[in-house]
């Protein structure tokens, strides 16, 4: 009798499980289909790789990875951005060595190695890619524009 509750409820609940994986999604920024519908990823957009470096907007911004990272090892053990960017090897690499702030620990002294809670690149640089904002588009000024709109007034 236990036997064939049990069995009783497993049906009802794949039942359950099998209409609400079906019942509509609301559109949000992936479009359409149901929480069981396969749909077909849009396509990788491609990596924003600037001529010269872009101007930051405030001071102390990170600045952007202007090549892509696909496949880049960082982890605990390897990260490869350092490949190229420590202090060791930017020189042979030419690739911009990371800031000095990067060596420091959080009481300002210096390091020898990258800080463990700067070692992660991922956390504040970032690439940029060709693609439309989502949404209603950015109302970012930065402090130029700012300056220049109040001294017009």
């Amino acid at each position: 009798m236990r036997i064939l509750l049990l069995l009783l409820a497993l049906s009802a609940t794949a039942a359950f499980a099998s209409e609400t994986l079906n019942d509509p999604a609301p559109d949000g920024i992936r479009k359409g289909g149901t929480l069981a519908d396969e749909t077909a990823p849009p396509p990788m957009p491609a990596v924003m790789t600037p001529a010269k470096k872009p101007a930051r907007n405030y001071p102390e911004q990170p600045p952007t990875i202007p090549h892509t990272i696909r496949n880049y090892q960082v982890d605990k053990n390897f990260n490869q951005c350092l490949v190229c960017h420590s202090r060791q090897r930017s020189p042979d690499s030419g690739a911009p060595m990371v800031s000095i702030t990067h060596y420091w620990t959080r009481e300002h002294q210096p390091l020898a190695a990258v800080s463990p809670r700067r070692y992660f690149c991922q956390q504040c640089h970032v690439p940029q890619h060709n693609v439309e904002p989502v949404g209603g588009g950015n109302l970012y000024k930065n402090i130029d524009a700012i300056m220049e709109a109040s001294l017009a007034e």
